[in-house]
């Protein structure tokens, strides 16, 4: 059973900081892509950040310069370091991950399950 697990969200003032984390399960044998998109309420989910398995990064204009996404590829950890916060970017935040669980099987896109971002203003 893959799972991605979503750390370190909560409630912190316009211009604050969070740094959130997210663990892939050990059942899984590598991993591609790793991303985090997120969806505000009455809104779709939109990308935030990417970065492929070479660490190639890509961003939303919207969080360029405020965002940094990072990797753990041996310990399958993805990182997204948010720093300058604004209401804007409250939002459920999930971490997703293009993953194989074995050399024999296909490769399959996994989602978290999401955590919340509240910026107060």
């Amino acid at each position: 059973q893959v799972q991605l697990v979503e750390s370190g969200g909560g409630l912190v003032q316009a211009g604050g900081s969070l740094r959130l984390s997210c663990a892939a399960s050990a059942s899984i044998w590598s991993i591609n892509d790793m991303r985090w998109y997120r969806q505000a309420p009455g809104k779709q989910r939109e990308m935030v950040a990417t970065i492929t398995s070479t660490g190639r990064t890509n961003y939303a204009e919207s969080v360029k310069g405020r965002f940094t996404i990072s990797r753990d590829s041996a310990l399958k950890l993805v990182y997204l370091q948010m720093n300058n916060l604004k209401p804007d970017d409250t939002a459920v935040y999930y971490c997703g991950a293009e993953a194989a669980q074995s050399r024999f099987s296909a490769w399959v896109d996994y989602w978290g399950q999401g955590i919340q971002v509240t910026v107060s203003s």
